[in-house]
């Protein structure tokens, strides 16, 4: 008994030890950002077109393009993600065309964004000929983000016990009825889980936005989805690399927006979440 209580007390160190490391540098980034970028947010920070070569000025655009491409990309990805799980999930027989298709979505999940971009450059802005544009760069972070959300809607979805299921077809339900009314509801909280991973990669991707859809300066608003637009990622890459003689302060300040701006998103999530969670039964 005494070794087990001693294992468990080693384990549990080890655990609380692992969880320090890994949790210390990240308080450290956020607490880093946060004293040198909040003196940069003011009202004209936040709602000023840049002027002087973004040395001045705010970074409304670059904030509204932000929002305008990751609202695409939930629209374009979400609900195709969630009808390809479903579908390999609840309908596809178990063969050997959907466990090569199970590794693909696996594999493509590891794929480095800027292949995405790549692959997002030569199909949609140069192909199908969008250009370089809101919804070239929406349908390629879709595709970036779609495995992310594949993989966990799945994984929701296969938690949802298998007696939910039986009971549901012993009352005369139809395939699609059990999985509208059964199993979707009870396997919203996971599936909130993946789309949050994947809007929040998407939010802050720099690679793929690089080659179909960022513009280096454009102080004015995008009018269509076939616009450029400045987005907040490639906006603070251009500050750091690009544009001389910048304030240490507008870097940073622009990194707090990105920052609050994924973590608003991850907070309502959260909450969404949350309710669903709250109305489980099992």
């Amino acid at each position: 008994m005494r070794d087990t209580k001693r294992t468990e007390k080693i384990a549990f160190a080890l655990l609380l030890a692992a969880t320090i490391v890994v949790v210390t540098p990240v308080l450290i980034i956020f607490v880093l950002i946060l004293f040198r970028g909040l003196p940069a947010i003011t009202s004209e920070f936040i709602f000023a077109m840049p002027r002087e070569g973004m040395r001045a000025g705010g970074i409304f655009p670059a904030i509204v393009g932000t929002i305008y491409l990751t609202f695409g990309t939930a629209l374009c990805s979400i609900p195709l993600g969630i009808l390809a799980a479903v579908y390999l999930n609840e309908y596809a027989q178990k063969n050997w065309l959907t466990r090569v298709i199970e590794l693909a979505i696996i594999n493509l999940a590891g794929v480095p964004s800027i292949v995405y971009g790549l692959f997002g450059l030569s199909l949609f802005v140069a192909f199908l000929g969008f250009g370089s544009s809101l919804i070239a760069g929406s349908l390629t972070l879709a595709i970036m983000t779609l495995p992310v959300i594949i993989t966990s809607t799945r994984e929701a979805l296969s938690a949802v016990p298998k007696s939910f299921r039986e009971v549901s077809f012993s009352l005369g339900a139809s395939r699609w009825q059990t999985v509208r009314y059964v199993v979707l509801p009870n396997a919203i909280p996971g599936i909130l889980t993946g789309t949050i991973l994947g809007m929040s990669r998407a939010a802050g991707e720099t690679a793929p936005i690089l080659f179909t859809v960022a513009a280096f300066y454009l102080p004015r608003l995008p009018q269509s989805m076939y616009d450029q637009a400045m987005v907040l990622p490639y906006h603070i890459y251009v500050l750091s690399t690009q544009v001389p003689n910048v304030s240490v302060k507008i870097q940073y300040g622009t990194v707090l927006v990105l920052v609050l701006m994924v973590f608003v998103l991850n907070i309502v999530a959260s909450y969404i979440r949350a309710k669903f969670r709250k109305k489980k039964t099992w």
